[in-house]
């Protein structure tokens, strides 16, 4: 396991415990008539999905380091539709707490989306940073 990888799900992972304990607190506490069973859930659907993410990132960044763009991209887009398949299952199946449901879900896609995007940014200024001083110890 490389030292992005341990570090994106330990991160990842206490995102989610920070979510799923505190939000669904926070999210019991304060709306309670609104709170659904399947709240825990959400947040480890985003962490299996991160943890499938960051290993193809890992994989392609071995293999293809020219295509780790379309590599996060494409995560990027399985993510969304396999999101809204969930939704849409959701909505179909448990029609009395889909409004509720949507709206969870979505908030906590945009958290999660927003922390890949930081952590992915930081990790390619960092691998470029670290190519530039290889380049310069070189010359």
């Amino acid at each position: 396991m490389t030292i992005t990888k341990r570090n994106y799900l330990l991160h990842t992972a206490l995102l989610t415990v920070l979510i799923g304990i505190v939000g669904g607190w926070a999210y019991f506490s304060i709306n309670p008539h609104h709170y659904f069973g399947g709240y825990p859930l959400i947040p480890l659907f985003f962490f299996i999905f991160g943890a499938f993410m960051i290993s193809m990132v890992e994989s392609c960044r071995r293999r293809m380091p020219g295509r780790m763009l379309q590599i996060y991209l494409l995560m990027r887009v399985m993510r969304m539709l396999v999101s809204m398949i969930v939704m849409l299952v959701y909505c179909v199946a448990v029609r009395e707490e889909a409004r509720a449901f949507l709206l969870t879900f979505i908030a906590n896609y945009l958290i999660y989306l927003i922390y890949d995007s930081w952590f992915f940014f930081t990790f390619e200024a960092n691998r470029e940073l670290k190519k530039k001083s290889n380049n310069e110890k070189i010359a």
